[in-house]
């Protein structure tokens, strides 16, 4: 819901109220509808490029798991299944080194399914924080192929992640997407309290009860501004639930508002647990999950076998990363990557020499937010739910473009055609309506608004700009209609 307006046809400025005295201050009221129908505007008029540009993209990322499977599908399937048992993991990490002599071999992800291949991870210093996986048949050490991956997302996951979150503008691009995040709720929640507000404002029709009213648009609906409002609205009730959630895991992750989110979890104490892998015996070295810091010399390819018998034995199943040491005297890695639900987290850091698990961090075990917070970006990548999760991800995508091209086809439907007051558009509501609320609501409302903008950085800065662009479109505009002096 992003550009509804829900009043009769707006004026600039605002008008007297019925037996107040000329010039007398307009009444105080505990309705926010008349700052929130114009707030309402404003944002959708402004945010909803940005929020239309989001969901293209997101639509073309929810489905790259399929992508990849077409576009890759030499890189991640073997020519043929069998026949036999696939060779010994440590052969398979042999054979990749041998194909990728010059990078540091950092971690092994074991085939997950019987016609998928085993990839070999390497850290390159000059990909910076990329790496490259070479692809390998389990079955026959074949090497299929290798690419440069991101934390093991190919090429096309990677390209198109970087263009849903920055549009591949890097900086600016960061605040794109968080402007459309932090804003993404606050249009969605004030159209949804408009629509309520005017459905239940007006006398049921004997034909439609007010939640059928609000729920689903008047099919008998003359056409015009009535009828594209009833669509725009009805649509955005529906899926108000769905952009909230976006809203919300879109900003776990941001830059800014991710930032304050982080520091709330520590402060909280529940972030993650992390794996300790430092005290063991097992000798070499080698990037750690993910090999964060950086790559180092490599663990001894020999003791993958080892680590991955100890790993199934004390329960690591399903699809997993064994990251090799990540220095002298430190362990081997194992951590669960099933992200579909129900997910599975679980990590193990192994000493093969000993035999033994040196450390242990359950999923179960995790705080509470931190696996909400986890859960939730599963669900905003489309992976937690599979093919479902993906489905309704792309629904709510279109569901959202048709809110917004509603929302300016209504602005257009409104525009002034008659007499001097003819407009390209339609004009905004009625100016000053913060000046009618209660003087303590309005004390709140500025509290409650700035601890928002702290919090939602690209929020606040974005809601300051649309003040100064509304004050100084209102001063010009009584310039322009101001009376000329006289003898001019």
């Amino acid at each position: 819901m992003s550009i509804a307006t829900d009043v009769s046809p707006p004026t600039e400025e605002p008008t007297a109220q019925p037996g107040s005295r000329p010039g007398a201050p307009p009444a105080r009221s505990w309705s926010v509808v008349p700052l929130l129908t114009r707030l309402h505007f404003y944002a959708g008029i402004l945010v909803a490029p940005l929020l239309a540009v989001a969901a293209v993209t997101g639509l073309l990322f929810v489905f790259t798991p399929q992508l990849d499977s077409i576009v890759y599908d030499k890189e991640l399937h073997v020519a043929r299944v069998g026949p036999g048992l696939p060779k010994p993991l440590s052969e398979q990490v042999d054979a990749a080194i041998a194909a990728h002599p010059t990078g540091t071999f950092s971690s092994v992800i074991p085939a997950g399914a019987p016609d998928a291949t085993t990839k070999v991870v390497f850290m390159v210093p000059e990909l910076g924080d990329k790496q490259e996986t070479v692809y390998v048949d389990p079955y026959t050490g074949e090497i299929r192929g290798q690419l440069v991956t991101w934390w093991g997302s190919t090429p096309l996951t990677t390209w198109l992640d970087d263009f849903h979150r920055h549009l591949h503008l890097d900086d600016l691009g960061v605040l794109y997407s968080e402007t459309a995040a932090s804003w993404l709720w606050v249009v969605a929640l004030g159209g949804l309290i408009l629509w309520c507000n005017r459905q239940w404002r007006i006398r049921g029709e004997k034909r439609r009860s007010r939640v059928e009213a609000t729920l689903l648009y008047d099919t008998a609906a003359a056409k015009g501004v009535r009828r594209t409002r009833g669509m725009h609205a009805a649509t955005g009730v529906w899926l108000v639930i769905g952009l909230l959630f976006l809203s919300a895991t879109g900003l776990t992750w941001s830059d800014y508002a991710g930032a304050n989110f982080k520091l709330a979890l520590d402060s909280l104490d529940a972030s993650r647990p992390e794996l300790v892998t430092t005290g063991a015996t097992a000798g070499g070295s080698g990037g750690g999950h993910h090999n964060e810091g950086g790559a180092a010399a490599a663990g001894d390819p020999a003791q993958v076998d080892t680590v991955l018998h100890i790993a199934r034995a004390n329960g690591i199943t399903g699809p997993i990363e064994i990251g090799a040491p990540a220095a002298d005297g430190a362990a081997w890695s194992v951590v669960q990557s099933d992200n579909v639900w129900p997910v599975h987290y679980d990590k193990i850091a192994v000493d093969p020499i000993a035999g033994t698990v040196t450390n242990r961090v359950n999923y179960a075990d995790w705080p509470f937010l931190a696996k909400l917070s986890a859960l939730g970006i599963q669900a905003h990548m489309g992976y937690l739910f599979g093919l479902a999760n993906q489905l309704l991800l792309a629904a709510l995508a279109i569901g959202l473009l048709c809110v917004i091209f509603w929302g300016y086809r209504m602005w257009w439907q409104r525009r002034p055609t008659r007499g001097e007051r003819r407009s390209p558009v339609g004009t905004p509501p009625a100016r000053g309506a913060w000046r009618k609320l209660r003087v303590p609501l309005l004390i709140a409302g500025i509290l409650v608004t700035a601890a928002i903008g702290w919090a939602l950085p690209a929020f606040g800065v974005t809601l300051v700009a649309f003040l100064l662009f509304d004050a100084v479109t209102g001063l010009i505009r009584r310039r322009r209609s101001a009376p000329a002096p006289a003898g001019a």
